[in-house]
């Protein structure tokens, strides 16, 4: 080795990194060919107390120092991040197994074991993978949770090798009690094509812990991706699959979208509805597992009857190991149970003190004929107008009315606003459904009931404290639309309410994500539906056009 090699790696080597158990050569385009040229590497691992990591990427080594690198590894037992990409820069391909062994046999000798495997951008073919067959194969791999092999060419042979190696690994480790738990595979631009995807997908259905899976560009077609799908659908854990640039097809495509697995993942009832939902225009759904959740008796009746809403029933897996609500979820209905036994008890309190008010109002509606027109642009306002206080709107919302709403002047909107918690998505559908109640097509009190639902609705929708998926839960139930377990009276007539939706769900604050919900509850066979059959029909030529 040339004096100034010697001096260019010593000043490298000075510059090595060394943090946190890691030891790295990255990018330092060393050229290690001969033992000789590795001694300075050896004695960096040698003296490294507690490796955990080793970094060689952007170097090029050789067979021969690749042999001494392992000797010096084989008394590294903590080492457990191999990350090797990039480490055969200009290496004939019959080098690259033969490198690949020797370290394989350092890391099972010093019993390391390993829980992530880079080899990405080595170029060494389906032979290449034969260098490291025996490594994954070892106890060293027992551990392994990810393995990275991407852009190294392995092709169908490389695949099917690689395939079968992971699957050993996983029989060996599972009769020591220590099944394989590989999460994050990634083997991108490999050329694996159907056959190597097949082998994999094989590989992948045993191993049934994988997290994340990168084969973009692998020249897959509709027979792979297909055997990838059905391996996907029993790794439950799967959140992140990456198979871009390959050719899905319609076949392939059908074949991926076609099984949805939420099971056992503590999955409350407002977010599995909200499932349901997002899950209504998958017209090749085949099946949506939400057992073992959180969802409750009245959670699955509820997810069961929207399903039901979408024509999509049959999906449906088995809920019968449902966990239930949780306590908390029982503390709070407990304590919604005695506020609203307060609130009882204060309606009627109230009932007793309008009885005389009433009496009086009719009075003076009967001896004051035109009032109710009286307003800003009629010259003196009627006094109510002028300041209404508080207990007004808490007269309204008690004793809805259209001449009460009409009386409260132009800041009615604002101030039933103003009067309803818009946290609570069961007092927003208590207030909406007042103010509903009272529409006519009369324009003053058309136009009322619209700003002030616009108001209300506005206020809860644009917070983000605001469960929409449990207002509208909670509305359907109220409009007599969903079964619930609560001893909640419908609302008797749903003209208003479905006259006021069909102006909500135009407007801008309304989360269009709801209206497929909405609409597929609107198409439901219903009595009171029936009853009210125009302004159902107008609300679902709206709901067609949202």
């Amino acid at each position: 080795m040339a004096s100034e090699d010697i001096a260019k790696l010593a000043e490298t080597l000075a510059k090595t990194q060394v943090a946190g158990g890691q030891l790295s050569f990255k990018g330092k385009s060393l050229k290690l060919n001969t033992a000789d040229d590795a001694k300075d590497v050896i004695k960096e691992i040698e003296d490294f107390d507690g490796l955990e990591a080793l970094r060689l990427e952007g170097n090029t080594v050789g067979v021969e120092a690749a042999r001494v690198i392992a000797k010096a590894l084989e008394k590294k037992s903590e080492l457990k991040r191999c990350h090797w990409s990039d480490m055969f820069t200009g290496r004939l391909r019959s080098e690259i197994p033969p490198a690949l062994i020797s370290l394989g046999e350092g890391l099972i000798t010093a019993g390391a074991q390993l829980v992530e495997l880079d080899l990405s951008d080595n170029a060494f073919g389906p032979d290449g993978v034969r260098g490291f067959e025996a490594l994954l194969k070892s106890s060293a791999c027992f551990t392994l949770h990810e393995l990275k092999l991407n852009n190294c060419g392995m092709g169908i042979g490389g695949g099917k090798i690689l395939a079968a190696a992971l699957t050993e690994c996983h029989r060996k480790s599972s009769a020591q009690g220590k099944p394989l738990a590989l999460k994050v595979f990634v083997a991108g631009r490999n050329r694996l094509e159907n056959d190597g995807a097949t082998a994999l997908a094989e590989a992948f259905g045993i191993i049934g812990t994988l997290e994340e899976v990168h084969m973009p560009q692998n020249g897959i077609n509709h027979p792979g991706v297909t055997a990838l799908a059905q391996a996907f659908a029993i790794n439950p854990l799967l959140r992140v699959i990456n198979l871009n640039d390959n050719t899905f097809t319609e076949k392939g495509a059908v074949a991926m979208a076609k099984e949805l697995n939420l099971s056992f993942g503590e999955i409350k009832r407002e977010a599995a509805l909200s499932v349901a939902e997002a899950v209504a225009d998958k017209t090749e759904l085949e099946k949506l597992d939400l057992n073992g959740n959180m969802l409750g008796e009245e959670g699955c009746e509820q997810l069961q009857e929207v399903l039901e809403g979408f024509n999509m029933a049959a999906v449906l897996a088995s809920l019968s190991d449902d966990e239930g609500e949780d306590d908390e979820d029982e503390d709070d209905e407990e304590e919604e149970e005695e506020e609203e036994g307060e609130e009882e008890e204060e309606e009627d309190e109230e009932e007793e003190e309008e009885e005389e008010p009433q009496q009086e109002e009719q009075g003076e509606e009967s001896n004051t004929p035109s009032r109710k027109g009286q307003g800003p642009s009629s010259g003196e306002p009627a006094p109510v107008l002028s300041s209404p206080p508080p207990a007004d709107v808490s007269t309204f919302l008690a004793f809805p009315s259209p001449e009460k709403l009409l009386r409260l002047g132009p800041k009615s909107s604002v101030l039933i606003a103003q009067q309803t918690d818009t946290s609570d998505p069961e007092k927003v559908v208590s207030a909406f459904l007042k103010v509903s109640s009272v529409f006519k097509d009369e324009a003053s009190v058309r136009t009322a009931v619209q700003d002030a639902v616009d108001a209300l609705m506005k206020k809860a929708f644009s917070s983000s404290a605001f469960n929409s998926n449990a207002f509208l839960t909670r509305l359907l139930i109220h409009m007599g639309l969903l079964k619930s377990e609560d001893k909640i009276k419908a609302v008797a007539n749903l003209y208003g309410p479905l006259m006021a939706l069909t102006h909500v769900v135009q407007q801008d604050y309304f989360p269009k994500a709801l209206a497929p919900l909405l609409l597929a509850f609107m198409t439901k066979p219903n009595g009171a539906l029936e009853s009210c059959s125009f302004a159902r029909h107008n609300l679902l030529q709206t709901l067609y056009k949202v």
